[in-house]
Protein backbone atom coordinates (compact mmCIF):
# COMPACT_ATOMS: atom_id res chain seq x y z
CA UNK A 1 0.00 0.00 0.00
CA UNK A 2 0.84 3.64 -1.17
CA UNK A 3 2.34 5.91 1.87
CA UNK A 4 0.50 9.65 1.83
CA UNK A 5 2.52 11.72 0.08
CA UNK A 6 3.11 14.22 3.40
CA UNK A 7 5.34 10.92 4.67
CA UNK A 8 7.50 11.18 1.24
CA UNK A 9 7.61 15.24 1.46
CA UNK A 10 9.69 14.10 5.03
CA UNK A 11 11.44 11.48 4.38
CA UNK A 12 12.66 13.01 1.06
CA UNK A 13 13.91 16.04 2.95
CA UNK A 14 15.64 14.36 5.88
CA UNK A 15 17.49 12.24 3.27
CA UNK A 16 18.73 15.20 1.25
CA UNK A 17 21.68 16.10 3.66
CA UNK A 18 22.58 12.41 3.34
CA UNK A 19 22.38 11.46 -0.62
CA UNK A 20 25.98 11.64 -1.04
CA UNK A 21 26.79 8.22 1.38
CA UNK A 22 28.25 5.93 -0.52
CA UNK A 23 25.30 2.98 -0.66
CA UNK A 24 27.20 -0.18 -0.33
CA UNK A 25 26.45 -3.58 1.93
CA UNK A 26 28.52 -3.73 4.76
CA UNK A 27 30.38 -6.97 5.08
CA UNK A 28 31.92 -8.94 2.73
CA UNK A 29 28.49 -9.73 0.19
CA UNK A 30 25.13 -8.59 0.30
CA UNK A 31 23.71 -11.45 1.70
CA UNK A 32 26.09 -11.48 4.34
CA UNK A 33 25.20 -8.00 5.51
CA UNK A 34 26.76 -7.41 9.07
CA UNK A 35 25.84 -5.30 11.67
CA UNK A 36 29.01 -4.50 12.81
CA UNK A 37 29.03 -1.87 10.08
CA UNK A 38 29.96 1.35 10.34
CA UNK A 39 27.00 4.05 10.24
CA UNK A 40 28.35 6.96 7.77
CA UNK A 41 24.59 9.02 7.96
CA UNK A 42 21.73 8.58 9.93
CA UNK A 43 18.41 8.93 8.74
CA UNK A 44 16.13 11.90 10.29
CA UNK A 45 12.66 10.75 11.74
CA UNK A 46 9.40 10.77 9.95
CA UNK A 47 5.86 9.30 10.80
CA UNK A 48 5.26 6.24 10.62
CA UNK A 49 3.46 5.34 7.30
CA UNK A 50 -0.05 4.03 5.89
CA UNK A 51 -1.64 4.24 3.17
CA UNK A 52 -3.42 7.53 3.83
CA UNK A 53 -2.03 8.91 7.50
CA UNK A 54 0.52 8.20 10.05
CA UNK A 55 0.39 8.35 13.83
CA UNK A 56 2.86 10.04 15.99
CA UNK A 57 6.03 7.50 16.03
CA UNK A 58 7.15 6.86 19.91
CA UNK A 59 10.31 7.69 21.05
CA UNK A 60 13.52 5.72 20.71
CA UNK A 61 13.51 4.63 24.27
CA UNK A 62 10.03 3.18 23.78
CA UNK A 63 11.12 1.24 21.03
CA UNK A 64 13.99 -0.76 22.41
CA UNK A 65 12.12 -1.74 25.19
CA UNK A 66 9.55 -3.33 22.86
CA UNK A 67 12.32 -4.63 20.99
CA UNK A 68 13.52 -6.61 23.82
CA UNK A 69 10.23 -8.89 24.38
CA UNK A 70 11.39 -10.29 21.21
CA UNK A 71 13.72 -12.42 22.69
CA UNK A 72 10.83 -13.81 24.87
CA UNK A 73 10.89 -17.55 24.36
CA UNK A 74 7.77 -19.45 21.78
CA UNK A 75 5.03 -21.20 23.89
CA UNK A 76 3.86 -23.00 20.60
CA UNK A 77 0.43 -23.88 20.01
CA UNK A 78 -0.98 -25.11 17.23
CA UNK A 79 0.29 -27.87 14.37
CA UNK A 80 3.49 -26.49 12.37
CA UNK A 81 2.33 -24.00 9.01
CA UNK A 82 1.93 -26.28 5.85
CA UNK A 83 4.53 -26.01 2.98
CA UNK A 84 2.88 -24.79 0.35
CA UNK A 85 2.82 -25.40 -3.04
CA UNK A 86 0.68 -24.42 -6.48
CA UNK A 87 -1.43 -27.54 -7.89
CA UNK A 88 -3.08 -26.42 -10.96
CA UNK A 89 -5.34 -23.36 -9.42
CA UNK A 90 -5.23 -24.05 -6.12
CA UNK A 91 -2.56 -24.03 -3.19
CA UNK A 92 -2.03 -27.40 -1.59
CA UNK A 93 0.14 -28.90 1.48
CA UNK A 94 2.38 -31.94 1.68
CA UNK A 95 -0.40 -34.13 1.99
CA UNK A 96 -2.16 -32.85 -1.27
CA UNK A 97 -5.04 -31.14 1.06
CA UNK A 98 -6.22 -27.91 -0.60
CA UNK A 99 -5.52 -24.79 1.72
CA UNK A 100 -6.01 -21.13 1.45
CA UNK A 101 -4.23 -18.63 3.07
CA UNK A 102 -6.58 -15.96 5.19
CA UNK A 103 -4.77 -13.45 7.48
CA UNK A 104 -3.25 -9.47 8.01
CA UNK A 105 -0.47 -8.11 7.27
CA UNK A 106 2.83 -6.56 9.75
CA UNK A 107 3.57 -3.32 8.97
CA UNK A 108 7.18 -1.90 10.00
CA UNK A 109 9.67 -4.05 8.42
CA UNK A 110 9.96 -1.65 5.29
CA UNK A 111 10.07 1.81 7.24
CA UNK A 112 11.05 1.70 10.82
CA UNK A 113 14.94 0.66 10.48
CA UNK A 114 15.23 3.40 7.34
CA UNK A 115 14.35 6.37 9.17
CA UNK A 116 16.15 5.04 12.23
CA UNK A 117 13.11 4.18 14.57
CA UNK A 118 13.89 0.50 15.10
CA UNK A 119 12.84 -3.17 13.04
CA UNK A 120 9.07 -3.30 13.84
CA UNK A 121 6.09 -1.01 14.42
CA UNK A 122 5.31 -2.34 17.96
CA UNK A 123 5.20 -5.34 19.61
CA UNK A 124 6.25 -9.03 17.82
CA UNK A 125 6.65 -10.69 20.93
CA UNK A 126 4.98 -14.22 21.54
CA UNK A 127 1.58 -12.80 23.28
CA UNK A 128 1.39 -10.13 20.32
CA UNK A 129 1.47 -13.10 17.84
CA UNK A 130 -0.88 -14.99 19.76
CA UNK A 131 -3.45 -12.01 19.71
CA UNK A 132 -3.28 -12.06 15.76
CA UNK A 133 -3.63 -16.02 15.61
CA UNK A 134 -6.85 -15.33 18.12
CA UNK A 135 -8.67 -14.05 15.39
CA UNK A 136 -8.21 -17.52 13.80
CA UNK A 137 -5.05 -15.99 11.11
CA UNK A 138 -3.40 -18.31 9.60
CA UNK A 139 -1.05 -16.23 7.60
CA UNK A 140 0.99 -12.88 8.17
CA UNK A 141 2.60 -10.77 5.36
CA UNK A 142 5.73 -9.10 6.91
CA UNK A 143 6.71 -6.29 4.39
CA UNK A 144 10.37 -5.72 4.83
CA UNK A 145 13.42 -3.05 2.97
CA UNK A 146 15.85 -4.11 1.25
CA UNK A 147 18.35 -2.08 2.05
CA UNK A 148 18.08 -2.72 5.86
CA UNK A 149 18.29 -6.71 5.01
CA UNK A 150 21.66 -6.14 3.06
CA UNK A 151 22.65 -3.61 5.69
CA UNK A 152 23.74 -0.69 3.52
CA UNK A 153 26.28 1.62 5.00
CA UNK A 154 23.16 4.61 5.75
CA UNK A 155 21.50 2.42 7.59
CA UNK A 156 22.40 2.61 11.64
CA UNK A 157 23.67 -1.43 12.16
CA UNK A 158 21.45 -1.61 15.29
CA UNK A 159 18.64 -2.15 12.73
CA UNK A 160 20.28 -3.50 9.78
CA UNK A 161 22.07 -6.21 8.31
CA UNK A 162 22.35 -9.34 10.66
CA UNK A 163 20.41 -7.90 13.21
CA UNK A 164 17.43 -7.04 10.75
CA UNK A 165 17.91 -10.52 9.56
CA UNK A 166 18.06 -12.04 12.82
CA UNK A 167 14.65 -9.73 13.81
CA UNK A 168 12.52 -11.11 10.69
CA UNK A 169 13.86 -14.67 11.14
CA UNK A 170 12.69 -14.52 14.86
CA UNK A 171 9.03 -13.35 13.74
CA UNK A 172 8.58 -15.65 10.79
CA UNK A 173 9.58 -18.52 14.12
CA UNK A 174 6.78 -17.21 16.50
CA UNK A 175 4.25 -16.81 13.40
CA UNK A 176 5.01 -20.26 12.60
CA UNK A 177 4.80 -21.40 16.23
CA UNK A 178 1.71 -20.47 16.31
CA UNK A 179 0.65 -22.69 13.40
CA UNK A 180 0.90 -18.98 11.14
CA UNK A 181 2.27 -19.15 7.77
CA UNK A 182 4.86 -16.14 7.17
CA UNK A 183 4.80 -14.38 3.67
CA UNK A 184 8.08 -12.24 3.29
CA UNK A 185 7.52 -9.36 0.87
CA UNK A 186 10.09 -6.27 -0.17
CA UNK A 187 8.07 -3.42 0.21
CA UNK A 188 10.75 -0.52 0.08
CA UNK A 189 13.60 -0.67 -2.52
CA UNK A 190 16.26 1.51 -3.76
CA UNK A 191 16.64 3.96 -6.98
CA UNK A 192 15.69 7.22 -7.59
CA UNK A 193 12.22 7.99 -9.45
CA UNK A 194 10.84 11.00 -10.77
CA UNK A 195 8.08 10.03 -12.98
CA UNK A 196 4.44 9.80 -12.68
CA UNK A 197 3.39 8.91 -9.18
CA UNK A 198 6.68 9.62 -8.00
CA UNK A 199 6.78 9.28 -4.20
CA UNK A 200 10.37 10.32 -3.01
CA UNK A 201 11.69 11.74 -6.00
CA UNK A 202 15.00 13.33 -4.10
CA UNK A 203 16.23 10.34 -3.23
CA UNK A 204 17.25 6.86 -3.99
CA UNK A 205 16.76 5.50 -0.73
CA UNK A 206 14.44 3.16 -0.24
CA UNK A 207 12.14 5.55 2.06
CA UNK A 208 9.04 4.77 -0.43
CA UNK A 209 7.83 2.50 -2.69
CA UNK A 210 9.02 2.06 -6.37
CA UNK A 211 7.91 1.55 -9.43
CA UNK A 212 9.44 -1.55 -9.89
CA UNK A 213 12.59 -3.52 -8.28
CA UNK A 214 15.86 -2.28 -8.91
CA UNK A 215 18.80 -4.26 -10.18
CA UNK A 216 21.19 -2.88 -8.32
CA UNK A 217 20.34 -4.69 -5.23
CA UNK A 218 17.15 -6.30 -5.48
CA UNK A 219 18.54 -9.44 -6.94
CA UNK A 220 20.71 -9.71 -4.14
CA UNK A 221 17.98 -9.17 -1.79
CA UNK A 222 16.13 -12.12 -2.87
CA UNK A 223 19.24 -14.17 -3.30
CA UNK A 224 20.15 -13.57 -0.03
CA UNK A 225 16.33 -14.07 1.73
CA UNK A 226 16.02 -17.17 -0.51
CA UNK A 227 19.16 -18.67 1.42
CA UNK A 228 17.64 -18.24 4.53
CA UNK A 229 14.76 -19.63 4.26
CA UNK A 230 14.96 -22.02 1.83
CA UNK A 231 15.10 -25.12 3.95
CA UNK A 232 12.03 -23.51 5.37
CA UNK A 233 9.11 -24.20 2.63
CA UNK A 234 6.63 -23.39 5.10
CA UNK A 235 7.85 -19.31 4.58
CA UNK A 236 6.43 -17.80 1.70
CA UNK A 237 8.15 -15.13 -0.74
CA UNK A 238 6.14 -12.31 -1.93
CA UNK A 239 8.33 -10.54 -4.52
CA UNK A 240 7.08 -6.96 -5.05
CA UNK A 241 4.79 -4.72 -2.87
CA UNK A 242 3.22 -3.11 -5.89
CA UNK A 243 4.50 -1.82 -9.27
CA UNK A 244 3.40 0.64 -11.09
CA UNK A 245 5.40 0.48 -14.30
CA UNK A 246 2.18 1.36 -15.83
CA UNK A 247 2.88 5.07 -14.17
CA UNK A 248 5.69 5.62 -15.72
CA UNK A 249 4.49 5.06 -19.34
CA UNK A 250 1.64 5.25 -21.68
CA UNK A 251 2.10 2.06 -23.58
CA UNK A 252 0.39 -0.83 -21.05
CA UNK A 253 2.61 -3.66 -23.65
CA UNK A 254 6.02 -1.61 -22.76
CA UNK A 255 4.86 -1.80 -18.90
CA UNK A 256 4.44 -5.85 -18.76
CA UNK A 257 7.06 -5.93 -20.61
CA UNK A 258 9.24 -4.30 -17.82
CA UNK A 259 7.72 -5.85 -15.52
CA UNK A 260 8.73 -9.36 -16.56
CA UNK A 261 12.01 -8.79 -18.47
CA UNK A 262 12.94 -5.73 -16.65
CA UNK A 263 16.15 -3.44 -17.92
CA UNK A 264 15.98 -0.21 -18.97
CA UNK A 265 12.61 0.54 -18.91
CA UNK A 266 10.32 3.84 -20.38
CA UNK A 267 10.21 6.36 -17.84
CA UNK A 268 12.06 4.82 -14.93
CA UNK A 269 15.23 5.96 -13.71
CA UNK A 270 17.55 3.44 -12.87
CA UNK A 271 17.87 -0.07 -14.12
CA UNK A 272 15.08 -2.44 -13.81
CA UNK A 273 15.16 -5.96 -12.16
CA UNK A 274 11.68 -8.00 -13.79
CA UNK A 275 10.21 -10.67 -11.95
CA UNK A 276 11.84 -13.28 -13.80
CA UNK A 277 14.99 -12.50 -12.81
CA UNK A 278 14.16 -12.13 -9.44
CA UNK A 279 12.07 -15.55 -9.49
CA UNK A 280 15.71 -17.08 -11.26
CA UNK A 281 17.24 -15.36 -8.22
CA UNK A 282 15.35 -17.28 -5.57
CA UNK A 283 15.26 -20.63 -8.04
CA UNK A 284 19.29 -20.01 -7.90
CA UNK A 285 19.41 -19.83 -4.21
CA UNK A 286 18.00 -23.46 -4.18
CA UNK A 287 14.51 -22.32 -2.35
CA UNK A 288 11.73 -23.93 -3.53
CA UNK A 289 8.80 -21.81 -1.48
CA UNK A 290 5.76 -20.68 -3.09
CA UNK A 291 6.17 -17.60 -4.61
CA UNK A 292 3.61 -14.56 -4.83
CA UNK A 293 4.09 -12.34 -8.10
CA UNK A 294 1.89 -9.45 -8.27
CA UNK A 295 0.67 -7.43 -11.31
CA UNK A 296 0.88 -3.55 -12.26
CA UNK A 297 -1.09 -0.40 -11.11
CA UNK A 298 -0.42 -1.42 -7.63
CA UNK A 299 -0.81 -4.91 -7.64
CA UNK A 300 -4.54 -3.78 -8.71
CA UNK A 301 -4.69 -4.58 -12.61
CA UNK A 302 -4.02 -8.91 -13.38
CA UNK A 303 -5.27 -8.40 -17.18
CA UNK A 304 -2.03 -9.48 -18.46
CA UNK A 305 -0.86 -11.26 -16.23
CA UNK A 306 -1.18 -14.58 -17.49
CA UNK A 307 0.13 -13.36 -20.57
CA UNK A 308 3.56 -12.56 -19.25
CA UNK A 309 3.57 -15.19 -15.77
CA UNK A 310 7.61 -15.73 -15.34
CA UNK A 311 8.60 -19.20 -16.36
CA UNK A 312 9.10 -21.10 -12.82
CA UNK A 313 11.63 -24.21 -13.30
CA UNK A 314 9.87 -25.12 -9.57
CA UNK A 315 5.99 -24.76 -10.20
CA UNK A 316 5.09 -23.00 -8.01
CA UNK A 317 3.65 -19.92 -8.60
CA UNK A 318 0.68 -17.67 -7.58
CA UNK A 319 -0.66 -14.67 -8.39
CA UNK A 320 -0.85 -11.52 -6.09
CA UNK A 321 -3.69 -8.81 -6.37
CA UNK A 322 -4.26 -5.46 -3.75
CA UNK A 323 -7.78 -4.38 -3.59
CA UNK A 324 -8.78 -1.20 -1.78
CA UNK A 325 -12.15 0.81 -2.54
CA UNK A 326 -10.49 3.38 -3.98
CA UNK A 327 -8.77 1.41 -6.74
CA UNK A 328 -9.67 1.00 -10.35
CA UNK A 329 -10.71 -2.65 -10.15
CA UNK A 330 -13.32 -2.36 -7.19
CA UNK A 331 -16.36 -3.62 -8.00
CA UNK A 332 -17.61 -7.30 -9.07
CA UNK A 333 -18.26 -6.66 -12.83
CA UNK A 334 -14.51 -6.34 -12.50
CA UNK A 335 -13.64 -9.08 -10.59
CA UNK A 336 -15.48 -11.39 -12.88
CA UNK A 337 -13.46 -9.47 -16.01
CA UNK A 338 -10.46 -9.43 -15.28
CA UNK A 339 -9.60 -11.52 -11.61
CA UNK A 340 -11.57 -14.60 -12.98
CA UNK A 341 -9.80 -15.83 -16.01
CA UNK A 342 -6.26 -15.58 -13.99
CA UNK A 343 -8.42 -17.41 -10.67
CA UNK A 344 -9.15 -20.24 -13.05
CA UNK A 345 -5.70 -20.90 -14.18
CA UNK A 346 -3.27 -20.08 -10.81
CA UNK A 347 -3.57 -19.73 -7.39
CA UNK A 348 -4.38 -16.51 -5.87
CA UNK A 349 -3.83 -14.29 -3.16
CA UNK A 350 -5.57 -11.09 -2.28
CA UNK A 351 -1.93 -9.80 0.09
CA UNK A 352 -3.79 -6.66 0.57
CA UNK A 353 -7.28 -5.96 0.69
CA UNK A 354 -8.96 -2.84 2.85
CA UNK A 355 -10.76 0.70 3.23
CA UNK A 356 -10.38 3.92 4.03
CA UNK A 357 -13.93 4.29 5.12
CA UNK A 358 -13.11 2.95 8.90
CA UNK A 359 -16.46 0.36 8.02
CA UNK A 360 -16.06 -2.92 6.31
CA UNK A 361 -18.59 -2.73 3.62
CA UNK A 362 -16.10 -3.29 1.08
CA UNK A 363 -13.83 -5.77 2.26
CA UNK A 364 -16.86 -7.77 3.35
CA UNK A 365 -17.67 -7.53 -0.36
CA UNK A 366 -14.42 -8.61 -1.69
CA UNK A 367 -14.41 -11.50 1.30
CA UNK A 368 -17.11 -13.15 -0.25
CA UNK A 369 -16.49 -12.91 -4.03
CA UNK A 370 -12.88 -14.69 -3.12
CA UNK A 371 -14.76 -17.17 -0.80
CA UNK A 372 -16.55 -18.07 -3.45
CA UNK A 373 -13.66 -18.71 -5.71
CA UNK A 374 -12.04 -20.17 -3.46
CA UNK A 375 -9.26 -17.86 -3.20
CA UNK A 376 -7.04 -16.55 -0.01
CA UNK A 377 -6.82 -12.32 0.89
CA UNK A 378 -5.28 -10.79 4.15
CA UNK A 379 -6.00 -7.50 5.71
CA UNK A 380 -4.22 -4.28 5.53
CA UNK A 381 -2.84 -3.63 8.62
CA UNK A 382 -2.48 -5.34 11.89
CA UNK A 383 -1.50 -1.78 13.36
CA UNK A 384 -2.70 0.54 15.76
CA UNK A 385 -3.06 3.74 13.43
CA UNK A 386 -6.25 5.84 12.15
CA UNK A 387 -8.48 3.26 10.79
CA UNK A 388 -10.09 5.88 8.81
CA UNK A 389 -7.02 7.12 6.95
CA UNK A 390 -4.15 3.86 8.09
CA UNK A 391 -6.40 1.62 7.22
CA UNK A 392 -5.78 -0.37 10.51
CA UNK A 393 -7.62 -3.19 11.39
CA UNK A 394 -6.87 -2.68 15.29
CA UNK A 395 -6.35 -0.14 18.21
CA UNK A 396 -4.12 -2.27 20.59
CA UNK A 397 -1.72 -5.02 20.54
CA UNK A 398 -4.37 -7.32 22.37
CA UNK A 399 -6.20 -7.60 19.07
CA UNK A 400 -9.10 -5.08 20.24
CA UNK A 401 -10.45 -4.38 16.36
CA UNK A 402 -11.29 -0.94 15.02
CA UNK A 403 -15.05 -0.31 13.54
CA UNK A 404 -12.79 -1.61 10.09
CA UNK A 405 -10.77 -4.46 11.39
CA UNK A 406 -14.81 -6.07 12.77
CA UNK A 407 -15.67 -7.06 8.99
CA UNK A 408 -12.43 -9.42 8.86
CA UNK A 409 -12.09 -10.90 12.64
CA UNK A 410 -16.29 -11.53 12.92
CA UNK A 411 -15.83 -13.16 9.08
CA UNK A 412 -12.37 -15.23 9.79
CA UNK A 413 -13.95 -16.83 12.83
CA UNK A 414 -17.36 -17.16 11.60
CA UNK A 415 -15.28 -19.63 8.98
CA UNK A 416 -13.81 -21.81 11.57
Amino acid sequence: MRAPPRLYALVAAAVLSVVGTALVPTGATASAASASATTTASVAPADAPSKRSMPSMPSKASKASKASKATEPLRPNAAAPPKLRASGNKLVDENGTTRRLLGVNRSGGEFMCVQGYGIFDGPVDDASVKAIADWKVNAVRIPLNEECWLGLSHIDPAYGGTNYIAAVKALVARLEAHGITPIVELHWSHGTYTGGDSHCPDTAYATCQKPMPNAQYTPAFWTSVAQTFKSDQAVVFDLFNEPFPDRATSDLTAAWKCWRDGGSCPGIDFQVAGMQTLLNAVRAAGAKNLVLIPGVAYSNDLRQWLTYKPNDPAGNLAAAWHTYNFNTCSSESCFNEQLAPVIAQVPFVAGEIGENTCSHGYIDRVMAWLDAKGASYLGWTWNTWDCSSGPSLISDYNGTPTNFGVGLRDHLKGMQ
